[in-house]
């Protein structure tokens, strides 16, 4: 079936806890009335897809509410072990202490992958001397250990006049990607203005000429003519700029990484999950190529739908 695409703008318009039908649920694609329940939250990096296969979805099946939260992929995955949702969002794969919290909780999941995301780097339109970054001199940024203040902190012969840095929040999995690949586990730098709504962020930089900042490659693509993405060095010495080619073949290295949705097994159980879950899955590709981000191969997706349908004893 062709898919009506929405605009992106909308989408991150729409980054609050957003209900493509009004109503609330516990997590159960519980029913109320004549109206079926599926509730979704995590990561906003993966929203713009989730949000976007919600409202087709809804279009189709009128009586279904799809609620997508924006908690961040930590505050999904709390819900997730809470019971109160039966898809988590992710932007990073589950940590071993929240394997252990569902373990805990008798939650069976699997894991699944949706789509590719190259994290961006983005400095202020008026930038004119950054022109690539290396991992290490992020790392020198970044670190709460940073004794950089101003640009020329950075590298010889950039101007004297301090940075402003712009960072997901701690409950992120872009954070948590971010503080791993670039900061090694290191504490990030404490005077970095965080924020959960990736908009605020893009808002930050575009309003800070000294501004830098990081977030989902949709993000920057949406606002590409307000902002600057910043070529990153990679293994190879070469400075690559993010885009659906480089991430597709792993040319934009180390930061390019795996969209994930965590199901629930029992919440699997129920007709109205499962066929929203499925519908995620031969969308997905499509669906985040419309967004900005970048589809996994075709057999990829059908592996997947193999597994959710044993899953669901289908």
């Amino acid at each position: 079936m062709k898919l009506k695409i929405t605009l992106l703008t909308f989408i991150m318009l729409s980054l609050v806890i957003f209900t493509t039908a009004c109503g609330n649920g516990d997590g159960s694609g519980n029913t109320e009335g004549d109206s079926k329940k599926v509730m979704v939250d995590g990561s906003s990096t993966v929203f713009p897809i989730m949000e976007a296969i919600a409202e087709e979805y809804s279009a189709d099946n009128p009586k279904v509410k799809a609620t997508i939260g924006v908690s961040g992929t930590g505050g999904g995955f709390e819900k997730f072990i809470a019971g109160e949702t039966d898809m988590s969002n992710a932007s990073r794969p589950i940590k071993e202490e929240e394997k252990q919290a569902l373990k805990e909780a008798g939650i069976e999941y699997t894991e699944f992958k949706v789509a590719l995301d190259g994290l961006s780097v983005v400095v202020n339109k008026k930038n004119e001397w950054v022109d690539q970054l290396t991992i290490e001199e992020l790392d020198k940024m970044w670190s709460e250990s940073s004794n950089v203040i101003t640009w020329a902190d950075v590298r010889e012969g950039w101007p004297d006049e301090e940075i402003k840095f712009f960072s997901p929040g701690a409950d992120s999995g872009t954070f948590d990607y971010f503080d791993e690949v670039v900061l090694d586990g290191e504490q990030m730098r404490k005077d970095a203005s965080l924020s959960e709504d990736d908009n605020v962020l893009v808002q930050g930089v575009t309003g800070t000429k000294n501004a830098i900042g990081y977030f989902g490659y949709a993000y920057y693509l949406e606002n590409k003519d307000e902002l600057k993405v910043v070529p990153i060095v990679n293994k190879n010495g070469e400075a690559v700029t993010p885009s659906q080619e480089t991430i597709q073949s792993g040319e934009y290295e180390p930061l390019s990484r795996p969209l994930f949705i965590y199901m629930k097994h029992e919440a699997l159980k129920d007709e109205t999950v499962y066929d929203f879950a499925k519908y995620t899955l031969e969308n997905a590709g499509e669906m985040a190529e419309a967004v900005g981000y970048v589809g996994l191969p075709d057999s990829v997706y059908n592996d997947q739908l193999s597994k959710l349908a044993e899953i669901a004893g289908k």
